[in-house]
C-alpha cells in the first residue's frame, strides 16, 4: 500500500475523512506525540562526508570497478528547540523540497506510527526518523515497532571479481580468498560471492566456469562460512542451472539477480530449484529498479523468496509499510544497502522493527567524518544501537 492511500484509509477509519492526507497527519501525530509538535523546522543543511571501504572493490557482473575512497551527501535537519536529526540524503531533491519543511512542526512531517507524511520528499525519510528519535529519546526501531530482534544475520557483500585487478597484474584467484579472510576476521559469517563473469568480463562459458571454481575453492577453504551468490541480472535461465549444476554440493543461502526479473523464468527457475537439490536456497530479487506489483505475485506464489529493494532510494516509511504484506505472502525482506554503511545500520533498524528480514549486507566502512555508533558484528549477527535516533554522528561537518 502507498503511504498516500494508507493516510486516506486511516483517516476514514477516524471519521476525519474530510481534511487533506497533510491535515489528518498532522492532527492524528500532534494528539499522540505533543513533543514532536513542540518542535518546528528551523534549518535543513546539505552536507559532504567522505567515507571509504577497507578495500578497493572491484568489478560485478554489470559495472567496473567500484573502487575506494567516497564521496557522499547527507542532511541534517535542526529545529527551533536545539534537536538535530541527520541521515544519507540526496543531491536530487530540489530546494523547494527542502523550504517546503521549514516552519512545520516535525509532527507535521513524521510520526512513528506511519513514518513520513504523503506530502514529504522521500529523500528526507530517514533524516526525519532520526530526528524523530532524537526529539523523543529512543531509538528509531523502538519508536516504530519493536517487534523483530535486537541482532541479526549479516553477511559480506563485498566478495567482487578481485582475481582481475589491478589491470596491469591481476592478483588471481588469491586475492578472492584474502578478501574473504578480511571480511571473516572482522566477524562476518556469511560471504555473498558475485558471479556473472560471463556476461561481460570473460568469455562466455570460460565467465561461468570460472565462478564455479571460485564458489568451490571459497567453500573448501571456508567451510563453516555460508555463502550467498548474486549474478546482477548477469545470466541467463540456463546459466543459472549450469551454475547451480556446477556447485551442486555447496548450500547456498540464496541467489541474487540471476537474471532481470520476470514471471515465466523465475518460475521455471523455482521449479528446478526445488527439483534439483536447492529447495532451501531463496531466489532474491528485486533490488535494481524492481517492478512492485510482479514481484509481490511472485512472492505470492512462492517463486521469489526475499525482496530487496535498497532502504535508502525505495524509502524508509514505505519499507514499514510494505513489511506486513510482505509477511503475509511469506516472503522475507533484506533491504539492498550496499554502499554505505549507513545503510546497512538503517536497515539493522528495519529488522529489529519489524522482523522478517532473512539476513542485513553489511557494508564495512571507515570514516573521519562519521562516528558509526556503537552497533556491533558479533557471532555473524549485527545488534542494533539503542542510542537515540539511528544512533550515528557526523563529525567534523
Amino acid at each position: 500500500m502507498e503511504r498516500r492511500d494508507f493516510i486516506q484509509k486511516t483517516a476514514i477509519g477516524t471519521g476525519i475523512a474530510c481534511l487533506s492526507p497533510w491535515n489528518v497527519f498532522t492532527c492524528i501525530t500532534g494528539e499522540k506525540h505533543p513533543e514532536l509538535k513542540k518542535h518546528k523546522i528551523a534549518k535543513i543543511e546539505k552536507v559532504k562526508f567522505e567515507f571509504h571501504w577497507p578495500r578497493h572493490v572491484g568489478k560485478n557482473a554489470g559495472l567496473g570497478n567500484h573502487g575506494q575512497y567516497q564521496t557522499s551527501v547527507a542532511f541534517k535537519i535542526y529545529t527551533d528547540q536545539g534537536a538535530m536529526g541527520w541521515a544519507l540524503g540526496s543531491d536530487r531533491i530540489e530546494d523547494k523540497d527542502l523550504k517546503r519543511i521549514q516552519g512545520k512542526s516535525v509532527s507535521d512531517l513524521v510520526s512513528p506510527e506511519d513514518g513520513i507524511s504523503p506530502e514529504i520528499s522521500p529523500h528526507l525519510d530517514l533524516a526525519l526518523h532520526d530526528l524523530m528519535g532524537i526529539i523523543l529519546d529512543k531509538p528509531v526501531y523502538r519508536l516504530i515497532g519493536g517487534k523483530g530482534t535486537e541482532s541479526t544475520p549479516i553477511y559480506s557483500g563485498m566478495i567482487y571479481f578481485d582475481e582481475l585487478e589491478p589491470k596491469d597484474n591481476p592478483a588471481g584467484i588469491d586475492k578472492v580468498l584474502e578478501n574473504c579472510q578480511w571480511d571473516i576476521d572482522y566477524g562476518y559469517r556469511q560471504l555473498k560471492v558475485k558471479i556473472g563473469r560471463s556476461a561481460k568480463w570473460y568469455p562466455h562459458d570460460a565467465g561461468l566456469k570460472k565462478d564455479i571454481e571460485v564458489m568451490k575453492l571459497i567453500h573448501r577453504t571456508f567451510p563453516d562460512i555460508e555463502l550467498l551468490v548474486d549474478a546482477n541480472d548477469g545470466y541467463t535461465l540456463q546459466d543459472t542451472i549450469y551454475f547451480l549444476t556446477g556447485i551442486q554440493d555447496i548450500p547456498v543461502l540464496w541467489i541474487e539477480e540471476p537474471f532481470r526479473e520476470n514471471y515465466k523464468e523465475g518460475k521455471e527457475l523455482r521449479q528446478w530449484m526445488d527439483k534439483n537439490g536447492f529447495e532451501r536456497t531463496l531466489y532474491a530479487d528485486g533490488e535494481a529498479r524492481p517492478d512492485y506489483d510482479l514481484c509481490l505475485k511472485m512472492g505470492e506464489e512462492g517463486i521469489m523468496n526475499a525482496y530487496l529493494p535498497d532502504i535508502h532510494s525505495f524509502g524508509f516509511t514505505r519499507w514499514r509499510h510494505l513489511m506486513p504484506e510482505l509477511k503475509k505472502y511469506s516472503m522475507l525482506a533484506s533491504p539492498h544497502t550496499f554502499g554505505s554503511m549507513l545503510k546497512t545500520h538503517y536497515t539493522a533498524h528495519i529488522a529489529a522493527a519489524c522482523g522478517n528480514v532473512v539476513t542485513i549486507e553489511g557494508v564495512t566502512c571507515f570514516s573521519d567524518d562519521i562516528d558509526f555508533g556503537d552497533y556491533k558484528i558479533k557471532n555473524g549477527e549485527i545488534l542494533v544501537s539503542n542510542k537515540p535516533g539511528f544512533g550515528m554522528k557526523l563529525l567534523n561537518t
